[in-house]
């Protein structure tokens, strides 16, 4: 055990680059623009909350660190943004994503400096789109619960894969001087390829909680889209 924690400790590049600090500079603002000041209150005074989050969190954790390892910087993993965003809300979600992207970025990335560009690039903004469909599907399809699970959950996951390794492939060739060709053939190409399954996991798991606990989705109400059809 301590021989693989120092081979991973030795891996690990610290670096800090011009691209890298400019990610940082844009991650800080707009973490200040979307802080939840009022979810993060309710949140810290809810102790069984705490509990359910920790434990999606880990489990958050887990499918990340089981990763297909393309290129360097290059890993094809499930995210599950789109239920932790259903459960906790995009802004609470965003900020306690920082716990898994740490993770991430310590051992499978083993490069700390580019956290900030991790998560803008690769969690933020991918959560916020998923935010922006589902807000968008709530107001103008009909309040049902099959376009609960199949639009806000199913759909919506597979363009919140399709959207993070857009954006972290972007990254790739700014931060990280990958051609466009080499991101094409071997990550963008991909994409289509775990954008279902991705979708799957995501509408099974919102399924499960909406028949078992929907008192731990945030969003989801019986009397909205149950009683009265």
């Amino acid at each position: 055990m301590v021989e693989f924690w120092q081979q991973t400790l030795s891996g690990i590049h610290w670096q800090l680059n011009g691209a890298m600090l400019l990610a940082w500079c844009a991650a800080a603002f707009w973490l200040w623009l979307i802080w939840p000041a009022v979810e993060l209150r309710l949140w810290l005074g809810d102790r069984a909350a705490q509990r359910r989050t920790l434990v999606a969190l880990l489990a958050v954790t887990a499918l990340w660190l089981m990763h297909a390892s393309v290129q360097p910087a290059m890993q094809l993993h499930f995210l599950a943004l789109v239920t932790l965003m259903l459960m906790l809300g995009w802004r609470l979600a965003s900020v306690l994503l920082l716990l898994p992207a740490s993770f991430y970025c310590l051992l499978v990335l083993k490069s700390p400096a580019e956290l900030g560009a991790l998560m803008l690039l690769g969690f933020w903004w991918p959560l916020f789109i998923a935010f922006v469909f589902y807000n968008r599907c709530f107001h103008i399809l009909p309040k049902h619960l099959f376009v609960f699970i199949f639009c806000g959950a199913f759909i919506n996951a597979g363009l919140s894969q399709l959207s993070h390794e857009l954006l972290w492939g972007l990254w790739l060739w700014w931060g990280r001087d990958y051609q466009v060709g080499v991101i094409w053939d071997n990550y963008w190409q991909l994409a289509p390829l775990l954008a279902f399954p991705e979708a799957l996991l995501n509408g099974m798991a919102v399924t499960l909680l909406v028949v078992y606990k929907p008192e731990w989705l945030a969003d989801y109400s019986d009397r909205v889209y149950l009683w009265n059809k």
